[in-house]
């Protein structure tokens, strides 16, 4: 029997999983979403969870240190991408977490052929990177809106002052 961690280990793969097993994956609903998930909070769970209630499958890709460092800054990620792989693989609605380096999420999304592409609600459909690939094929683009007073970036603020 594969024990707690083996099991999570396993849900975090290479972006070559997902044309490795295109085939047997896209037997299920793919559901898509990505971004840095520094310091897992509130409204980090609520998001996933309402991403994974969408599909079958739930896709994370996750930005990795060097896109964050260049997205958010020098002082930034606080936790390194196998530490934030292993949190957010260890959660029950997360099926898969992939790490890319691009400053987008367009290739992961390419080799995913996700069928719902999902982001939080600060962002317009149209200005979703990989939407116009999703959409193309058939798929839907959606966002869902934030959890009120949780983000990364006020619990690091709290913690300075």
């Amino acid at each position: 029997m594969m024990d707690f961690l083996e099991h999570i280990n396993h849900k975090i793969v290479s972006q070559d999983f997902f044309l490795e097993n295109e085939n047997a994956l896209h037997q299920k609903k793919i559901v898509f979403t990505n971004g840095c998930f520094d310091i897992l909070h509130r409204g980090h769970v609520s998001y996933l969870a309402q991403a994974r209630q969408l599909g079958d499958i739930l896709v994370v890709g996750l930005n990795s240190d060097a896109s964050v460092k260049r997205l958010k800054g020098p002082e930034r990620p606080v936790n390194d991408e196998c530490a934030r792989a292993l949190v957010l693989a260890a959660l029950e609605m997360v099926d898969y977490v992939a790490v890319f380096e691009e400053d987008t999420p367009y290739n992961i999304i390419v080799k995913v052929k996700p069928d719902v592409l999902v982001k939080g609600g600060d962002y317009q459909i149209e200005n979703i990177v990989g939407a116009d690939f999703v959409q193309q094929r058939g798929g839907q683009v959606l966002t869902i809106p934030f959890v009120d007073g949780f983000s990364t970036t006020s619990i690091i603020n709290n913690l300075k002052r």
